[in-house]
């Protein structure tokens, strides 16, 4: 069957263009771009903007809930890249057997690699959240361990991983030359890595680097394909240092990109290393700006927070680190997502019900889900601020930001090769929009309200989400698996 989108605002970031065309869709691919194309249904799409949908990089919610709310956003394919999964092979085996609305794939995962090689192999699989804070994985690696956990990594890369995930962030006192090994690897094999970096040294002068610096450090000596997660919730006030370092490595030939998301407040698991009250202090920030998913508690104080890290470690959180408010902290934000080229990633966080599921299957999604509202809004929120709000952005600049420029992360992967732009021969993963009301509706009181504006979304030419309604048995979205180019 073939489709076709009469009459829409057809942008391709790629061209650089935004020309009111048809778009005629056959066999899952974008088969014609132009005027007077005929199909075998035809929707009608006069004043609505037409792109490639959005392609998150790092997104945590990889559960057939998380990508129904995702697609409410605009978002076609959806991706963990920042913590991964090991062995690869299950998560994909897994979203398969499920099916799932949205393209999907995994990095390797460098924490439960180590997780494997320091503790045994009965940690194969996802990190728990409650082990984000426990020493047994984030200590230095003995030279057998470390040998242990490339091993594994190389086997993860050779299987099909979208490159490595690095939540070094996790782990500040590891040996900085266990980054570089890994930043070796992954260059020899031709694929990316995507860090959670170690605090820039300004938060934390007592760790062994800066922890921006040895991403652009490892960049440069390696020749790897470097991508830093998240630089508005790791930098915190100290972004434009931190971006203008990742200029400076850009200009000198380090292939070296950033991501940001449009929120001043992060989440994880209480556990986490960088929570302890100790180490707040130097990122300046107060227990009281943490809150507590599960119960809606902000907590009182540090003794408070030390009580619930030692009884449940895994409780998600929220934390506070810029006011958005304040008109300074504001902007410093949009600095981070305005910067040049960077992209627009959600880090969206699993989807949890008070029962302790992790997935529905009913649509609209069961009231009480615990989640950040990044994980329904972030494309939406962006878009608003950013384009219709500030005019920061043209449309081919915000297509540019959230689905071209991270597409070309993964040109290692040959199926990505396809997606980001909007042109005869691209995958049929395209958003459909209404430029004046696109705009997020999740808020922290009620993080899974869908995002408004988007009119239908396709994924590989089938409809997900049409006349703003999402269809629950559409599940046509398809792995994307790497395929690493050897030196």
């Amino acid at each position: 069957m073939s489709i076709v989108l009469q009459g829409g605002r057809v942008v391709d970031p790629a061209a650089g263009t935004d020309t009111v065309a048809d778009v005629l869709v056959e066999d899952g691919r974008v088969a014609a771009v132009g005027a007077g194309l005929d199909g075998d249904v035809a929707v009608d799409v006069t004043g609505l903007v037409v792109g490639p949908g959005f392609v998150d990089v790092h997104s945590h919610a990889d559960s057939v809930a998380g990508h129904r709310v995702k697609a409410m956003d605009g978002v076609t394919t959806t991706l963990e890249l920042e913590a991964g999964r090991l062995p690869v092979a299950d998560a994909y085996g897994r979203a398969a057997a499920d099916g799932r609305p949205l393209n999907f794939g995994f990095s390797a995962s460098w924490a439960v690699a180590r997780a494997v090689a320091h503790l045994g192999p009965a940690w194969a699989g996802a990190l728990p959240l409650g082990v984000l804070g426990d020493p047994g994985w984030q200590r230095s690696s003995t030279p057998a361990e470390r040998r242990g956990w490339l091993r594994l990594l190389q086997e993860q890369v050779e299987d099909g991983a979208l490159g490595i995930g690095v939540l070094l962030g996790y782990a500040p006192g590891s040996d900085p030359s266990e980054f570089v090994a890994l930043a070796r690897l992954a260059a020899e094999a031709g694929v990316g890595v995507f860090t959670h970096t170690r605090e820039p040294r300004e938060i934390d002068p007592s760790g062994p680097v800066d922890g921006p610096g040895e991403l652009v450090l490892a960049a440069a000596t390696t020749g790897v394909r470097m991508h830093q997660c998240h630089v508005n919730s790791t930098a915190l006030r100290h972004i434009d240092r931190v971006l203008a370092d990742l200029e400076r490595a850009r200009a000198a030939g380090s292939t070296v990109t950033v991501e940001a998301y449009p929120y001043g407040a992060g989440s994880t698991a209480v556990g986490a290393v960088f929570l302890d009250p100790d180490y707040l202090q130097a990122r300046g920030t107060r227990p009281d700006q943490i809150v507590l998913l599960p119960s809606g508690e902000r907590v009182a104080d540090a003794h408070r927070l030390r009580e619930v890290r030692a009884t449940d470690p895994a409780m998600l959180c929220v934390i506070e680190y810029l006011d958005e408010s304040d008109p300074a902290d504001r902007a410093l934000l949009e600095r981070s997502l305005v910067h040049p080229d960077a992209i627009v990633a959600s880090d969206s966080m699993p989807v949890v019900w008070p029962d302790g599921s992790t997935d529905a299957g009913a649509w609209p999604l069961p009231p009480g889900g615990l989640t950040h509202p990044r994980t329904a809004g972030t494309y939406g929120r962006a878009l608003r601020r950013l384009v219709r709000e500030t005019g920061r952005w043209d449309w081919v600049e915000a297509f540019r930001r959230c689905s071209y420029l991270p597409a070309r992360l993964l040109d290692f992967a040959p199926g990505a090769r396809r997606k980001g732009y909007l042109a005869p021969g691209a995958d049929a993963d395209l958003v459909v929009l209404d430029p004046l009301t696109i705009s997020d509706a999740a808020t922290y009181r009620d993080p899974l309200r869908p995002s408004t504006g988007v009119r239908h979304l396709l994924v590989n030419g089938t409809f997900v989400v049409r006349d703003g309604e999402l269809d629950p048995a559409a599940h046509p979205g398809r792995p994307l698996r790497g395929e690493p180019l050897r030196a």
